[in-house]
């Protein structure tokens, strides 16, 4: 996959490292000379643009119309909106993801700004206090779609209440889906006859308007 990231701080510059190390093709796109020369020691040369991301002819050079995806992550919300606007309209790149520095400014990115994916630190730390705050055991590992879906984790007490019967008698919402269970640290698929166990560790996928009828269901 082509990927364009414009924004080449720490986030920009470990996530162009992560796609690389993933067999990805990457452009990275910045206009600052201290950190093009950072850049150029730390990745191949061919993958470092010189040039602010929201200009059309820098985006030509990196080679958006072969690009796939196009991730914005500067530090400056309007630089960021611009290149996904530019991308989106102008050159028709599938997949758009940006970063909102400023969560004020999180209502404008939008899809009808050429946004399908916006990724907000602060509210990212925000949602991991919260949960590290909750009084339940349930760990939230992902989101997914915009936080509509979680991937969670769960070890399972003594007192829970589908410790007993089958997989296929538990009544579990209907948009949740049990991926698999870590016992003794080995890993079971999930069939219909499984019967779970004090201490198994229970990976799902579920939606938000499911997830604490979920956690009381386990508990």
């Amino acid at each position: 996959m082509f990927v364009i990231i414009v924004g080449a701080g720490r986030t920009g510059s470990l996530l162009a490292e992560l796609l690389l190390q993933g067999g990805h093709t990457v452009k990275i796109i910045d206009d600052r000379v201290e950190v093009l020369d950072r850049l150029r020691h730390e990745l191949p040369p061919d993958v470092v643009v010189a040039g602010h991301g929201s200009d059309p002819t820098v985006l030509e050079e990196a080679g958006i119309r072969q690009a796939r995806v196009l991730a914005a992550v500067t530090d400056q919300d309007e630089a960021n909106l611009v290149a996904t606007s530019l991308a989106r309209f102008e050159f028709k790149v599938p997949r758009i993801i940006a970063r909102v520095n400023d969560p004020k400014n999180a209502w404008m990115f939008i899809p009808e700004m050429g946004v399908d994916v916006v990724i907000s630190q602060a509210d990212i730390f925000a949602q991991l206090i919260i949960e590290e705050m909750s009084l339940g055991d349930m760990t939230t590992l992902l989101k997914l779609r915009r936080g509509r879906y979680s991937v969670v984790e769960e070890k399972l007490p003594a007192t829970s209440q589908i410790i007993g019967p089958s997989l296929k008698e538990i009544p579990l919402p209907s948009n949740c889906i049990i991926l698999t269970v870590i016992r003794n640290g080995e890993v079971l698929i999930p069939h219909g006859n499984l019967q779970f166990e004090a201490g198994d560790e229970i990976l799902a996928v579920v939606d938000r308007a499911s997830l604490e009828v979920f956690k009381r269901l386990l508990i």
